[in-house]
């Protein structure tokens, strides 16, 4: 099996999908700094210390800067490098030559790259695979802040048409089927002008409008074993004639109903074009009971659902990061060995790992960030507050915090809080059982806008991941910090043979378009999920085993 993978990032989706048998095509990604993490691990090649050499299978689709500038083109902004004309391009004359592209990487936009696949060399060779005959998926996460809870919904925001972007290319190679992921505020109405509008929905509609046929879940990557609640939205969508042998070689009562409701959706969309109102077709939520999620062919995506078997906590990631001579957890251990020990980026990080390893004692990107005594303060404070039991103490605490209006905090509360367990001043100092009064002054010292941060729980999954290192800390009671990269890298379930590249992270106008390493793990599929949706893709295919011809154009 092959796969093309769209919006690649840092390579986590990739990552789980080699380690059940695809073999990658084609990659491309739009960051310079993600496609340096990625070229590092999935192909050995380090662009920051040996620079973009000729035969490195690592090429810009657009820049303002020459192949020879290898500095230049790592930091430059994407956005400001995209469109082909008047442009730096290393695919110049490539049509001629795909077997270059072979397990490449392709840095730069995706409308620009679909612009590309409008020469008639180019899309024949992708669609042809690249020699395998054609290409068995498709994949990638579209970005997808705009449709985020976290932040800021923008129904106008021009990234959100990515995935319509992600159809087209579909559309030209004919994949056999596409994988796309994105956040789970993208199942959330907008509003626009009175009406509700579904993007999810409309998605579906763009991919039954090329000839697939879309199959829509509600996922949580904590049920496939990451240390991590990160529920997620993924659209499976089929050829409509891989689609139809699938249909017919199905003997699953659980997966019928779905596939039957998916394939009266396409032809209501055959039928009615792009104008099909909302209603038509069902995304399957993994927390409200789908049966769905009953068929053998999904087993992998919820292996951690059942009472059996625990979900995997923070404190089995990254409790051994901790301390100076800690045990790697079962988890750890999993991640590290034989989760992904099929992939080519084992292969080529594995050796290095080991060495790196037994010199400094701890992978890679473990590095402490430096916190002010005021932060290390309000940090023991969410520490303390997860452990009251009231809540309604914890709402007046963090509405104190956010407002420092008086009349929202009781001298009730405040001794609740005194009484719970020794807290920290702005200036360091450990203080235990203050007074009300005292506690008062003591939190209007820590006022806040940030009202995302909080602590860890030790016995939980992490949150999901932000990108902005700074709104988690760590459980350990003398412990006031931010999570390190590799610690965010560990919920994720990345191997701790997987190297974050580029600067740590940035800030001002520069978070605009520079994606650093805590954004590279904050955007990223987890690669123990992209490993449960592979096995589920690869049984897909299994399924339709008849020999397919591939669709004219």
């Amino acid at each position: 099996m092959n796969h093309i993978e769209l919006f690649a990032g840092c390579g986590g989706l990739s990552l789980g999908l080699e380690s059940e048998g695809f073999d990658l095509l084609l990659a491309n990604e739009l960051s310079p700094m993600a496609g340096e993490t990625f070229a590092y691990n999935h192909l050995g090649l380090n662009l920051e210390d040996n620079g973009i050499r000729d035969d490195d299978p690592v090429y810009w689709i657009s820049s303002e800067h020459h192949r020879d500038n290898s500095e230049a083109r790592l930091k430059e902004n994407p956005y400001n490098a995209a469109g082909l004309k008047n442009r730096e391009s290393d695919l110049v004359g490539l049509e001629n030559h795909p077997e270059k592209l072979r397990g490449s990487l392709l840095i730069g936009s995706i409308l620009d790259l679909n612009v590309l696949l409008k020469k008639t060399k180019f899309k024949k060779a992708l669609r042809e695979g690249l020699g395998d005959g054609e290409v068995d998926l498709v994949s990638g996460g579209p970005p997808c802040q705009s449709f985020s809870m976290a932040g800021m919904r923008q129904h106008s925001n021009q990234r959100n048409s990515l995935p319509w972007a992600f159809a087209e290319f579909v559309r030209q190679v004919k994949p056999k089927m596409a994988l796309l992921e994105n956040v789970t505020g993208i199942l959330r109405a907008f509003n626009i002008d009175g009406e509700k509008y579904y993007a999810w929905y409309e998605v579906a509609k763009a991919f039954a409008l090329e000839g697939y046929v879309p199959l829509c879940l509600h996922v949580n990557a904590k049920y496939a074993g990451a240390a991590q609640n990160r529920p997620r939205f993924i659209m499976l969508a089929f050829r409509k004639n891989v689609f139809a042998q699938i249909l017919k070689n199905n003997t699953d009562n659980a997966l019928s109903e779905a596939l039957e409701n998916s394939h009266q959706f396409f032809k209501l969309v055959s039928k009615e074009g792009g104008e099909l109102e909302y209603g038509h077709l069902k995304y399957h939520d993994v927390e409200n009971g789908s049966p769905i999620y009953n068929s053998t062919i999904f087993e992998s995506i919820v292996a951690m659902r059942s009472a059996t078997n625990k979900l995997i906590t923070t404190k089995e990631a990254i409790d051994d990061l901790n301390k100076e001579v800690g045990k790697p957890s079962d988890y750890v251990n999993s991640i590290n060995g034989q989760a992904y020990k099929s992939t080519e980026a084992k292969a080529h990080r594995h050796k290095e790992w080991e060495k790196r390893l037994t010199i400094n004692g701890k992978p890679s990107n473990q590095e402490h960030r430096g916190n002010s005594n005021r932060v290390r303060a309000r940090f023991r404070l969410y520490q303390v507050l997860n452990k009251l039991e009231s809540n309604n103490v914890k709402r007046e605490i963090k509405s104190f915090l956010k407002t420092g209006d008086d009349i929202l905090i009781s001298n009730e509360s405040l001794v609740i809080l005194a009484n719970q367990d020794w807290l920290l001043t702005e200036l360091g100092e450990r203080v235990e059982r203050p007074a009300p009064k005292v506690l008062r002054k003591l939190l209007a010292s820590l006022q806040t806008k940030k009202q995302t941060q909080k602590a860890l729980v030790a016995d939980k999954p992490a949150p999901a991941a932000l990108s902005i290192p700074d709104d988690a800390c760590h459980y350990d009671d003398e412990t006031q910090r931010t999570m390190t990269v590799r610690e965010m890298a560990r919920f994720q379930s990345f191997p701790d043979w997987f190297v974050f590249r580029s600067k740590v992270t940035t800030g001002g106008h520069m978070r605009r378009y520079q994606v650093p390493q805590y954004t590279q793990v904050g955007n990223a599929v987890p690669p123990i999920l992209g490993k449960a949706l592979g096995k589920v893709c690869s049984q897909f295919l299994k399924l339709s085993d008849k020999q397919l011809t591939r669709q004219s154009p």
